[in-house]
């Protein structure tokens, strides 16, 4: 008996020496200092491009820190790219959207998965074919249409096309997501007395609130971060988005001053980050959400 147990007891003194647990998690260590700094590099690199002046672009190399370091870059960006006025433009045009695709997605992604009716495969499937048609194709249509009606020169076309445009994908999420839910919660509301509004009121978009955080997380980087569609439907100064006012970087000849774009880029994009750090776990839960199988 001894025999036997003594190389047991030996390997769980090997396994107890604290050399042998710091050996073992050394190579995890390893891989997450290297996603640390293919993360962090990219961020690094824009800040202190932010802080170099034009000859530090031309003699030096981009990965260099800057040999006089111009803090008045953020002054120059906020006044060249307009930053005040294409921030509050892109919030103004963002937030109603987001609130419109979210109600109308919500509520539609419920009545295809939740409630029985006939016809609800085939308007699941018509609404799907919205995701594959690109916007490229009818934005001219589009645009006679808001001439016509006398919406160009405002901000409307782009609350107007960002809502359609993320339906499509958003009724697709949130019926996945309701698709987790089981039955017996809603059957259960019915015979209760619960009419459907009721149900989807206080039992149905309760129960998605993390998944309806996840889908407005992402639509709200695609209405962010969209260049095209501003740039046509909203190319007077006084209506550009953050997206094309970072185009006022651009000199008459294609001549880019580097230093301020960078900190302009540095402005948006440090908002955006710290509204992902605060609602990191709530996006992770909603992902997970959608992968539960009811």
């Amino acid at each position: 008996m001894t025999e036997l147990t003594a190389p047991l007891s030996t390997r769980r003194r090997a396994s107890d020496n604290p050399v042998v647990r710091l050996a073992k998690r050394i190579p995890a260590f390893l891989v997450i200092v290297f996603l640390i700094l293919i993360t962090a590099y990219p961020l690094f690199w824009m800040v202190i491009n932010s802080l170099k002046g034009k000859s530090d672009f031309l003699d030096n190399p981009s990965y260099a820190l800057p040999e006089v370091w111009m803090w008045e870059n953020y002054a120059r960006a906020w006044e060249v790219g307009n930053l005040g006025t294409t921030i509050s433009n892109s919030i103004i045009v963002t937030i109603p959207s987001l609130v419109l695709i979210v109600i109308l997605g919500t509520a539609a992604g419920f009545a295809l998965e939740v409630m029985i009716w006939k016809g609800r495969g085939g308007v699941l499937l018509y609404v799907l074919a919205g995701i594959m048609i690109p916007g490229q194709m009818i934005i001219l249509p589009l645009f006679t249409t808001f001439f016509s009606i006398g919406l160009v020169g405002s901000l409307w076309p782009l609350i107007i096309i960002y809502t359609a445009g993320g339906l499509p994908l958003t009724i697709f999420m949130m019926a996945t997501y309701f698709r987790a839910i089981p039955r017996e919660v809603f059957e259960a509301s019915t015979l209760d007395g619960a009419s459907i509004l009721r149900s989807f009121r206080s039992i149905g978009f309760p129960m998605v609130r993390n998944a309806v955080l996840t889908v407005a997380i992402v639509q709200f980087f695609l209405i962010w971060n969209d260049l095209l569609i501003a740039l046509i439907f909203a190319g007077q100064r006084k209506l550009n988005t953050i997206q094309v006012g970072l185009l006022n970087f651009s000199g008459e000849y294609g001549a880019i001053d580097y230093g301020p774009l960078f900190a302009a880029i540095c402005i948006t994009v440090g908002g955006i980050l710290v509204l992902y750090l605060f609602l990191n776990q709530r996006i992770m839960k909603g992902l997970a959400a959608g992968a539960v199988k009811g």
